[in-house]
């Protein structure tokens, strides 16, 4: 089937007079195929090899005819800008800041030239933040103890390593060596190593791009102005930087090559194109000239890409699986075994126990929702519109209590008027009279027998149990009323167990969706990773000053590069933050002028400390606005 497409395709560009293309003759490729292919074997593994491969070299022919300036990686780049549907945003270049309007950057030479040096800048900021990730992981484990370092080299490094590293205990034991101080000093050589070959890198890397950055910095305004003469130069020193770069990872190769585990990582050292034989000193270049250039500087991005990716992966950090294998393997034997537990309960081996439980969960929260959440809310729902109206209601109404109190004046009058022999008036005082009932009792009860049958006795007894009633009423009466004003306080207190549930799940729900671990995210934590951030940037800034006046070139170099990182990081995590408060023109300001090298010192620390103290998406949460 292979071979008839072939036929079918090669046909059609014979007929359409599709005949060369860069000295590929397809009509020479046609009669080849008539000739070479016969009928009979026109499906064998030759035939599909050849067709396969002219076929291929024809339609990778076509697409950069359809296409003469495309990058060589234009496919991968076009893959992964349908992986993310927000574009990573990367440090703008020290370009003049209308450049990205005038007719000369919009121009072909111009386009192309900023849509490299913006490549170029993006990718090495990306391998700078793979090579950091992984340094500052190795730059923790080395700061630990010896014995969290053995741990690490026994326990966190995966299975294989826990066999490999028992087997080499137990030797050591048999042969009488001092096998933990081996596996001790044996972690620090393998954490050390990590920590100088990627500091190595990120060294040389953050030194190549302070000297790319400074170098458009330089002619940047000429570049927009005169791309025509000062492209070449610009194309012509980034070749010779790329160079230096060279030799400066080479230096590490050098260095780590011979303590290499044989695994390969340190055979193939790094190797650069150099800018093809053009007229360097001319005053203009041609188009394909041009298009050399950019097409062997992109093609040092790929071998410069392809040589870090294999560094990192091999002194990377360890895997979250990786570390914590141990857990994980616990945690899939323990849920096996509860698997296992829960099949030998259910339906599938002849057991109810499982749809039991089931429905008894069911039915507790059910009973849970109706107790502590909706009976507490139909209560204070018709708390809030009934209280008011019942409050005449009760257990003791105020008329009962009335009443008594009535009849008991009434009783007091009476006796007080008998046993003093005179008229009262009719308002009394109740204390006054009880006084006088409790003078009399007194007196009644030194002969209680004969006074109980022939005296006042009983009476005086009588009026204290209406008193004794009248006490009660009352006191039921406040009670009553205690209960009224706080029925919807217990209405509540039913209500908060239900209450705390659903803000544990809200607090939860909030933790994951601010994403507090970066700081990219919203909550707390993240804006401490961003006004970290901006320490980073202004210890970089005084330690490259510091390196400036002693004379240190290429160390200055190399922080200006990390202080460049710095600000990337930081140009990314705080774009979406001041895009939504309006703060997001003046504050991407302050990052750029913080990025030029000509900048004096004392003025980017004045920038520096306006950021923590304007800005709200670098405040700290207690001072926000």
């Amino acid at each position: 089937m292979l071979c008839k497409l072939g036929v079918v395709v090669a046909r059609w560009l014979v007929e359409n007079n599709v005949t060369t293309y860069n000295g590929f003759d397809y009509e020479d490729a046609w009669n080849v195929v008539l000739m070479a292919v016969p009928p009979s074997q026109t499906e064998s593994p030759e035939t599909t090899t050849f067709l396969s491969e002219f076929y291929s070299n024809y339609l990778r022919n076509l697409f950069h005819s359809l296409h003469p300036f495309f990058r060589p990686n234009f496919l991968s780049n076009l893959a992964s800008r349908f992986k993310s549907t927000h574009p990573r945003e990367y440090l703008p270049l020290p370009l003049p800041s209308d450049s990205l309007h005038s007719s000369a950057i919009v121009s072909k030479e111009g386009s192309r030239v900023h849509a490299l040096l913006e490549d170029l800048l993006a990718r090495v900021l990306i391998n700078l933040h793979s090579i950091q990730k992984n340094l500052r992981f190795w730059q923790f484990r080395a700061q630990r103890s010896r014995a969290n370092k053995a741990y690490f080299m026994v326990f966190e490094r995966g299975p294989r390593a826990l066999v490999d590293e028992t087997i080499k205990l137990l030797r050591g034991r048999a042969a009488q060596v001092s096998s933990l101080q081996n596996l001790c000093q044996s972690a620090s050589d393998y954490i050390n190593e990590r920590v100088t070959v990627l500091s190595g890198l990120r060294s040389s890397l953050a030194t190549f791009l302070a000297q790319v950055y400074m170098e458009v910095d330089k002619i940047g305004g000429d570049l927009v102005t005169d791309p025509e003469y000062k492209l070449p130069s610009l194309l012509v020193t980034i070749s010779d930087l790329f160079s230096t770069l060279e030799a400066s990872i080479g230096h590490v190769h050098a260095m780590h090559q011979s303590d290499s585990s044989g695994d390969g990582s340190y055979s193939i050292p790094l190797l650069f194109e150099k800018l093809p034989e053009i007229n360097q000193e001319g005053s203009r270049w041609t188009d394909s000239e041009i298009r050399d250039a950019i097409n062997s500087v992109y093609q040092n991005l790929d071998n410069l890409d392809s040589y870090i990716s294999l560094l990192v992966i091999k002194h990377r950090r360890p895997r979250k699986m990786t570390q914590y294998w141990i857990r994980y393997t616990c945690g899939a034997v323990g849920l096996s075994v509860c698997s296992i537990w829960l099949l030998r309960h259910s339906s599938l081996m002849g057991s109810s126990d499982l749809d039991n439980w089931i429905q008894e969960a069911k039915d507790s929260t059910v009973r849970f929702f109706k107790d502590h959440v909706e009976e507490p809310i139909l209560s204070i729902r018709d708390e809030l519109f009934e209280t008011f109206r019942k409050r005449h209601q009760g257990i003791m109404d105020l008329e009962e209590v009335q009443l008594t109190s009535n009849s008991l004046h009434r009783m007091l009058l009476a006796f007080s008027e008998q046993a003093k022999g005179q008229k009262f008036p009719l308002n009394a005082s109740d204390q006054q009279m009880l006084e006088i009932v409790m003078d009399r009792y007194e007196k009644e009860l030194m002969h209680p027998i004969q006074n109980l049958l022939s005296g006042e006795l009983a009476r005086a007894m009588l009026i204290q149990v209406q008193k004794l009633k009248l006490d009660i009423e009352t006191a039921m009466l406040e009670l009553n009323q205690i209960l009224r004003a706080n029925e919807i306080n217990f209405a509540i207190l039913t209500a908060l167990p239900a209450f705390f549930l659903s803000l544990l799940l809200i607090m939860l729900v909030r933790a994951w969706f601010k994403q507090d671990t970066k700081a990219e995210g919203r909550g707390r934590i993240a804006r401490i990773q961003r006004r970290l951030l901006v320490v980073e940037v202004e210890k970089g800034i005084m330690q490259y000053q510091h390196y400036v006046e002693q004379g240190l070139e290429k160390e200055a170099q190399c922080m200006f590069g990390l202080v460049l990182y710095s600000l990337d990081r930081l140009y990314h995590s705080v774009k979406r933050h001041a895009e939504a408060s309006g703060e997001w023109q003046c504050l991407r300001q302050d990052i750029i002028d913080l990025a030029r090298p000509g900048l004096q010192t004392t003025c980017k620390l004045t920038i520096t400390s306006r950021l923590d103290r304007v800005y709200d998406c670098l405040l700290p949460a207690q001072k926000r606005r």
